[in-house]
């Protein structure tokens, strides 16, 4: 049965520390908001939704971080507003990462498509290595700035377009769990196995003898038992031709596909 995947959403600032404010607008009730909106949708989707807020709280983001780092999640999303030193001199919505490369720009890219569609102006996916809550979690980790708070533009958008932006955001991380897990079945090979053992002195000795009559034998652990495999192949027929050999030598056989080790 196959994991439930997972992400931890932060709701960028909150408490005393209310990030950036204009008009009486503070980010911190935005973020809050979309968060919770956005982790909503995530879990009606079947994903396992852990957050490192869900009131009007502070942490420090060094604390968010480690917050993250023991969730165990497998994303690590930040969600903020963006906002400059002269309101009304930034525009439109971007992404930032730790570096442009890996399954974290991938979310990143899937994430800011979707905010343009939404009717924010791109500014892409950018690396910040600076920033702490994407430098020091271990996850693959997402700092999404859904607009300028100070820009009376995108704040039209983003009350407006509220479900879209959360959906859209949300969509954007499914995407992301759904391309991943096709990379990976891509990955998987065919093998054929021959026998599962609790013992592994039993296990050796039917790879040494697999070895000896010419099939390439080895040994899995999995699930408690010592596996004996027989080769490893991209495609299926190629496995089933080695299974009909192994079977031919008179050895039980089960054809089963794996991940690359």
């Amino acid at each position: 049965m196959e994991q439930q995947k997972s992400v931890i959403i932060d709701a960028g600032h909150g408490g005393a520390e209310p990030g950036a404010m204009f008009e009486g607008r503070k980010e911190k009730d935005d973020t809050l908001r979309l968060a919770l909106a956005v982790g909503e949708i995530l879990e009606n989707n079947g994903i396992r939704v852990m957050y490192t807020r869900t009131t009007d709280v502070y942490d420090t983001p060094l604390e968010k971080a480690m917050i993250a780092n023991g969730s165990g999640a497998d994303f690590f999303v930040s969600i903020h507003r963006n906002a400059m030193p002269v309101p009304g001199n930034g525009k439109g919505a971007l992404n930032l990462v730790y570096e442009n490369t890996g399954s974290g720009a991938l979310m990143a890219e899937n994430i800011q498509k979707n905010l343009v569609k939404a009717g924010f102006d791109d500014l892409g996916v950018q690396e910040r290595p600076g920033i702490i809550v994407l430098r020091r979690t271990k996850m693959p980790a997402v700092l999404v700035e859904a607009g300028f708070l100070d820009h009376p533009e995108d704040n039209r958008i983003f009350d407006e377009q509220f479900d879209q932006i959360a959906q859209g955001i949300a969509d954007g991380i499914l995407t992301t769990f759904s391309q991943l897990k096709k990379e990976t079945e891509e990955k998987r090979y065919y093998q054929v196995q021959v026998g599962a053992y609790r013992e592994r002195p039993r296990a050796e000795f039917l790879v040494r003898e697999l070895a000896a009559r010419g099939f390439p034998a080895f040994l899995v652990y999995d699930d408690g038992l010592y596996k004996v495999r027989v080769g490893a192949f991209l495609q299926m027929d190629n496995g089933v031709r080695m299974e009909q050999r192994v079977r031919q030598a008179g050895y039980p056989t089960m054809l089963v596909r794996e991940e690359e080790v």
